[in-house]
């Protein structure tokens, strides 16, 4: 798993394309409940220089899925049935951050007021994908993976 920073290092136009999709609200995190079932959430992702992040309410399930073990998908929304302007789906892992300074710049860059009652997580990155229906021009690669 890769923290956004160098996914964005080794294929700039990739973490762009990504980071335009996911920068439109909503964008949808799924999460792996305890049973071991899916759960989505709608979030306000936050893409900086050095991480992508989302802030959330210390008792959301999503935090507690996170915690637990990890995994999440993301994908962000699209505007119609058409998926006009391209799709952006990423997976990997949510690791909760506390560090002040890391909190201060996630902060900075986020689009809202995160409250200071919010938890802070990270998303690294394990796999990220681009897709477009003929209306939009695909990044190249459009496909990246951290195993690769």
């Amino acid at each position: 798993m890769f923290p956004w920073s160098d996914f964005a290092l080794a294929v700039p136009e990739l973490a762009a394309f990504g980071a335009d999709r996911l920068l439109r609200p909503p964008a949808y995190l799924a999460t792996v409940t305890s049973e071991g079932g899916p759960r989505l959430h709608p979030v306000t992702p936050i893409v900086s220089s050095t991480g992508l992040y989302v802030f959330m309410e210390a008792t959301s399930p999503k935090g507690r899925d996170l915690r637990k073990r990890r995994r999440f998908a993301m994908h962000n929304g699209v505007p119609d049935t058409v998926g006009s302007g391209g799709e952006f789906f990423l997976s990997g892992e949510g690791v909760e951050v506390d560090d002040h300074a890391v909190r201060t710049e996630a902060i900075a860059a986020a689009s809202y007021d995160p409250a200071a009652r919010y938890v802070l997580f990270e998303l690294l990155v394990g796999v990220a994908v681009a897709n477009g229906y003929g209306d939009v021009t695909l990044p190249e690669p459009s496909r990246w993976s951290a195993d690769a």
